[in-house]
């Protein structure tokens, strides 16, 4: 019996070496910061002139400067004990990674609107964003927006890469345009 509970115990320590904490992902697979599962489902540019799109920029001013918006779907969720509430992000950026400029980095800008990501929410446990009965997570996309003013070439520049600042840790999503 003492053999078997020893053997037990080894498994689960043998197991647990094997899992590996990802800081760095790619679009469509879960980044863990702690408690939070951040998970992008979409990244696209966002033309003010679009029906869908003019519903994410609602209350954006049209860019100007050879400058673009473009949209990073994405869902949060807070896989903590019962009694553990997180904020849902601390710093979002989107960075071009290969331009002459190496490390152009680019701030999300506030998005007040049903579909925009809410920076500073708290998520009880087993909570997420967007919330099941809300416009983004009934919008094709499946996940609330967070906009980013880029420059126009961007997308000549890739990888893009999301960090993110939640929970005590940083990680980093390869954007897929």
């Amino acid at each position: 019996m003492l053999v078997a509970v020893a053997t037990a115990a080894l498994a689960v320590a043998v197991g647990a070496c094997g899992e590996e904490h990802k800081t760095d992902v790619v679009e469509g697979e879960p980044l863990e910061l702690g408690d939070l599962h951040f998970n992008v489902s979409l990244t696209r540019f966002l033309n003010p002139n679009d029906t869908e799109d003019a519903e994410y920029l609602a209350g954006q001013k049209p860019p100007t400067g050879g400058k673009v918006f473009l949209g990073v779907f994405m869902s949060v969720k807070n896989e903590g004990d019962d009694d553990v509430t997180l904020p849902t992000a601390e710093q979002m950026e989107v960075t071009d990674t290969t331009s002459d400029q190496t490390g152009t980095s680019y701030h999300a800008i506030d998005t007040d609107n049903v579909f925009g990501f809410p920076y500073g929410e708290t998520l009880g446990a087993d909570e997420e964003v967007p919330g099941g009965d809300s416009a983004a997570a009934n919008g094709p996309t499946n996940g609330a927006v967070i906009i980013f003013l880029v420059d126009q070439g961007v997308s000549e520049n890739r990888p893009l890469e999301l960090a993110i600042s939640a929970d005590g840790e940083e990680g980093k999503i390869e954007l897929d345009i």
